[in-house]
């Protein structure tokens, strides 16, 4: 009976190995994993599906940033920052310029009055008075422009006379210009007696036109010049015009 079970036990166990060794060779055991996929795989697999946590919003500061009461005040934030800036850029842009005149014009005869007269001192001089009888400040640029009677020539300028800036007059402001009518030596050519004046003005430029000249009145015994004639440019004082 022993050696029966013994044997009975032995084929068992070879039956056993043979179904082994059988699965093994037509894939359908327990040692092939061709068809799984690693744990670590499969891991990252269901890490990816489950819901993934939202970013923060929240600021450094503890509050949400889309918060429409933080980020720019909300719609009453919004309306409060821009009637600021209307208010400040008004302030900053303004309107008009600080000396009241916002619209600057070269001055000429259609918007001054032109007066002359001889003066005692320095002899042989005369006086060019010009008043802005306009309504918005003028510039007076370079220097009068002469022309008595039929006069072919233009006088030079006192190149010494040129001041740093242009002469601009407010209304009813003057400004002055003096004139060397003849040498104090008698040095001078020509001379002759002139019944008529023209005072014409430049452009931005020198010898551009600058608009319609001044026809100032002389004295009834018109005035003597000659070939020194010689006028100073504009000045804002009378002394200065009678410098030269």
């Amino acid at each position: 009976m022993r050696a029966s079970r013994i044997r009975l036990l032995a084929a068992a166990g070879a039956t056993l190995a043979t179904l082994a060794l059988t699965a093994c060779e037509d894939g359908t055991g327990t040692q092939d994993g061709g068809a799984s996929q690693p744990a670590s795989t499969v891991t990252a697999d269901t890490s990816a599906k489950s819901p993934s946590t939202p970013p923060s919003d929240t600021s450094a500061d503890g509050t949400a940033a889309n918060d429409p009461a933080q980020a720019g005040g909300g719609a009453n934030g919004d309306k409060d920052n821009g009637k600021d800036n209307g208010k400040d850029n008004g302030k900053a842009g303004g309107s008009g310029s600080d000396d009241g005149f916002p619209d600057r014009v070269a001055c000429a005869g259609s918007n001054t009055t032109v007066t002359v007269k001889p003066v005692p001192r320095p002899v042989n001089h005369m006086l060019i008075t010009v008043r802005n009888k306009g309504s918005k400040l003028c510039d007076l640029t370079y220097y009068p422009v002469l022309r008595f009677d039929e006069m072919q020539w233009a006088p030079q300028p006192f190149e010494a006379s040129k001041p740093q800036a242009v002469v601009s007059l407010s209304p009813g402001e003057t400004a002055y210009a003096g004139v060397l009518l003849s040498a104090a030596d008698g040095s001078g050519d020509g001379g002759t007696t002139g019944r008529k004046l023209a005072v014409g003005f430049h452009g931005a430029t020198p010898n551009s036109d600058g608009g319609p000249s001044a026809l100032p009145s002389l004295p009834a015994g018109g005035v003597y010049y000659d070939s020194s004639l010689a006028v100073t440019y504009w000045q804002q004082s009378m002394d200065d015009a009678l410098t030269y």
